[in-house]
């Protein structure tokens, strides 16, 4: 089987969950003897580039860093893609009214729909109309879709048959050991820590929950990943200016193994996502056993079950912290749960294993 891999930055991953994502199942299914092609943003060059990356064939496409810089790589990519033969799979709807193309020349394709993501408070009232636009025109021309939760699977019946959706969320590999060299950069201890990886929206809870740990009340330090270094940016500002010396800020990380060794030595792993399907950072989080306090919905609710701690607000999240101090033996048992958790519907080969025999089953079905 050839795969083509649309709608990520590329790989190897430098961003995101999208980005890993490909990463990971890229590897995968070259592990496998299936041929994969990844489309891949470069910034350095003026034409496309064809190479290969640890036996997957990867096209660099000139983009610029924009969002319509965005839209022109996705578009690119799409035309590429349109002119080969194998199977077409999107990571994300964004552009997704260009499936259509895939349509016109009978290409079978798969759309990961993602979340829902033109409720996202960033976007202008035009950006949300385009992505709700996106997200019907993708339903509609894809072959099949993967909803990563069964509430996003829900959500998507409004636009196309439940019988064209399959429900695959994001894996990770467990992580029963870490160093604690990465530790000692931000001055904490195994276990010292609370841990809060998110990028800088306030649908992610991100200023409140950095609010909280200032307090005077709490006294374990939250470490944040993450980029807030934009001072353009005024939410950035904002979070900045709410934190005290206990919240300690580390950047964006995109070395994997310094971010698992952060999460596993974690006391605990805060997760404020509101709006989205299965989050690709509190998969990780289970997978390295880590007792899970996240906003209380039903995307996290159904991902991380029903041992782990619920927040609606901040009062909510300081009570939380307050009784895992008074009695930090309910940490063991949410470790436990969270290693369960990631063993019964998150483990890696599981997924991977879904999205290839997916992706064989709509190719196959598909006559070019």
């Amino acid at each position: 089987m050839r795969v083509m891999i649309v709608g990520s930055r590329g790989v190897p991953a430098k961003h995101g969950g999208f980005e890993t994502f490909a990463e990971d199942l890229s590897l995968f299914l070259t592990a496998r003897n299936h041929q994969v092609t990844v489309y891949c943003e470069a910034h350095r060059t003026s034409v496309p580039v064809e190479d290969s990356w640890n036996g997957v064939h990867r096209v660099l496409i000139p983009t610029a860093s924009t969002p319509m810089g965005t839209i022109v790589f996705d578009w690119a990519a799409t035309m590429r893609a349109f002119s080969e033969d194998g199977i077409v799979l999107t990571l994300g709807y964004n552009t997704a009214v260009f499936n259509l193309m895939y349509r016109l020349r009978h290409l079978p394709s798969v759309i990961n729909m993602d979340g829902i993501e033109w409720k996202r408070e960033k976007w202008s009232l035009p950006q949300r109309g385009w992505l709700l636009f996106n997200e019907w025109a993708g339903a509609r021309f894809a072959n099949h879709l993967v909803a990563d939760h069964p509430a996003i699977s829900t959500h998507l019946q409004r636009h196309t048959s439940a019988s064209k959706i399959s429900v695959i969320p994001y894996g990770a590999e467990a992580v029963t050991s870490a160093p604690t060299e990465p530790l000692a950069t931000h001055e904490l201890s195994s276990k010292g820590y609370y841990l809060l990886v998110a990028r800088p929206e306030p649908e992610n809870f991100v200023l409140e929950i950095v609010k909280t740990f200032s307090s005077p009340h709490v006294k374990t330090p939250l470490l944040v990943v993450g980029n807030y270094s934009d001072f353009r940016n005024q939410f950035q500002r904002t979070v900045k200016a709410a934190a005290s010396p206990n919240v300690k800020f580390a950047g964006a990380i995109y070395d994997r193994q310094i971010v698992r060794a952060l999460r596993f030595h974690a006391k605990a792993y805060i997760h404020g996502h509101r709006v989205g399907g299965t989050n690709p950072s509190l998969v990780e989080s289970l997978a390295a056993g880590n007792p899970i306090i996240a906003h209380d919905n039903r995307f996290n609710r159904w991902v991380a079950g029903e041992s782990a701690r619920y927040f609606t607000g901040p009062r909510d999240l300081a009570e939380i912290l307050n009784s895992l101090e008074e009695n930090p033996n309910q940490l063991r048992e949410m470790e436990a749960a969270s290693r369960l958790r990631h063993l019964q519907d998150f483990t890696q080969d599981k997924v991977l294993s879904a999205y290839e025999e997916l992706l064989l089953r709509v190719a196959g079905r598909i006559k070019f």
